[in-house]
């Protein structure tokens, strides 16, 4: 929650600088912002390159089953969180923007940055995607145990580059986006779109868990009221926590009490914890709509467009960083390569996700519930 007001306060700085500020100083937090960026590009394709293989390399072995059903469920789950974002979203934002006239500037800014500062990044996208499977799956086959000690040191180095610097320092980033939209005179009509977007994913991310544990009461032969009264606790931590690493003791609390198997539970729920992002994908795809809405540079996709990047995202959050913003960190390559989102469009996403993550970090670990209530009803011989 310190995180969240943090934002708060950032934006409101921007929105201050950019409106009443001499224009220097709207310049000095536009050049913090284009060196950031520089350095948030520079970070993504490392991140996706250790976190998956890392993630991938520590997958269970000998419980071929359980794993197999955890891991389809948990990625269905997200895919079809996804699929539901897109089409909700699609259909109700830009309804409810139009009316209000929100057209915010093109990448083109009213004030420039007193310098730009360029930092190559050291791998495409898709190359560290598929990098981090090739040694990912490799490691796991061989045992090769330098390689995973290499992926987890790795993974640790930009988890701390994370914590420490790109997160803190988030603040001053979104308020940079929210000095150069009130400059140009566009600041309160994207804060209004902000707010119908918040109460949008917020609607989503509950209606999807009514359809998970809908079907997962079906399965278990329980009343789904009972079910996600019981996962509560975990909802409420994990709104604190924005991390569904962090929660996971509680979310096991919350998972026995639905009664199920406490062999199932300790396997589902922690692996669900890097792989289960339904929550995550909702504000992520419906925050993605509102920002093309917004942009007058983009245009909203059809849903064959969109398809391939709501399938490509399900993987690259495997085993998203247990920090608040892992989700849309790892996703802000494919907005720019799938969603050709520019620097502008990708700091509006930021600061939009952000505002937001605890709810879908929320989602997620409530839906970690059903999914551990399906695999127990696949896996008989589990109880």
């Amino acid at each position: 929650m310190k995180l969240i007001i943090k934002l708060v306060a950032g934006i409101l700085l921007g929105v201050i600088v950019g409106l009443f500020a001499p224009a220097w100083a709207t310049q000095a937090l536009l050049t913090f912002k284009q060196a950031f960026g520089q350095l948030l590009f520079f970070v993504i394709p490392l991140l996706i390159l250790f976190f998956i293989t890392s993630g991938i390399a520590h997958l269970p072995t000998g419980s071929g089953r359980m794993l197999g059903w955890t891991l389809g469920i948990a990625y269905l789950s997200t895919l079809g969180a996804g699929l539901f974002a897109f089409l909700a979203a699609a259909a109700l934002v830009p309804r409810l923007t139009a009316a209000d006239g929100i057209t915010p500037p093109a990448d083109e800014a009213v004030l420039t940055a007193f310098f730009e500062l360029q930092i190559p990044p050291p791998l495409e996208i898709m190359t560290a995607l598929i990098l981090a499977f090739v040694f990912g799956l490799g490691i796991a086959a061989t045992g090769a145990e330098r390689l995973r000690n290499l992926a987890d040191e790795g993974r640790d180095v930009i988890r701390l580059l994370l914590l420490h610097i790109i997160i803190p320092l988030l603040p001053f980033y979104i308020a940079g986006v929210f000095a150069e939209l009130a400059a140009a005179g566009t600041v309160f009509r994207t804060l209004q779109a902000f707010g119908v977007i918040l109460v949008l994913s917020f609607a989503l991310h509950w209606l999807w868990i009514g359809v998970l544990f809908g079907i997962a009461a079906v399965r278990a032969g329980r009343s789904p009221f009972g079910l996600v009264r019981n996962m509560l606790p975990a909802y409420f931590t994990a709104l604190g926590t924005m991390s569904s690493a962090a929660t996971i003791p509680i979310t096991l609390q919350a998972v026995r009490a639905n009664e199920v198997d406490e062999a199932v539970a300790d396997f589902a729920v922690p692996l669900c914890a890097t792989t289960h992002l339904s929550g995550s994908t909702i504000t992520i795809v419906s925050c993605a709509v509102a920002v093309m809405v917004l942009h007058e540079a983009l245009v909203l996709p059809s849903l064959m467009t969109m398809l391939p990047f709501i399938l490509t995202l399900g993987v690259v959050m495997l085993a998203a960083p247990g920090v608040p913003g892992g989700a849309v960190m790892a996703a802000v390559g494919l907005l720019g390569s799938m969603l050709g989102f520019g620097e502008s469009a990708i700091a509006l996403m930021i600061a939009l996700y952000m505002a937001q993550d605890s709810f879908g970090t929320a989602c997620n670990v409530t839906g970690d519930g059903a999914i551990a209530l399906l695999v127990d009803a696949r896996t008989p011989s589990a109880s």
